[in-house]
């Protein structure tokens, strides 16, 4: 099945070759969860401070358990700091 990987700020760097501005159209296998989708793209998980599945937030103790649906997507974002 198909899912939008969406990775920003320095998480880009984990997007596949093919990605453009920000996302990429990646397969994966049926039963694959958030977590595993990161992990598959080699994504640190103290990087990924936001976590939207179709734009509803991740906690991070759902992530393993949550999984993915063909056509959905992943947004994640790194912490910020400023001020």
């Amino acid at each position: 099945m198909h899912v939008t990987l969406k990775l920003y700020a320095s998480l880009g760097q984990y997007l596949p070759p093919r990605a453009e501005r920000n996302e990429a159209q990646v397969e994966v296998d049926d039963g694959t969860t958030i977590g595993a989708l990161l992990a598959q793209h080699l994504v640190p998980p103290e990087a990924c401070h936001l976590v939207l599945l179709n734009g509803i937030f991740q906690p991070p103790a759902g992530r393993t358990a949550v999984r993915l649906a063909d056509g959905d997507a992943v947004a994640v974002w790194p912490p910020v700091a400023g001020g």
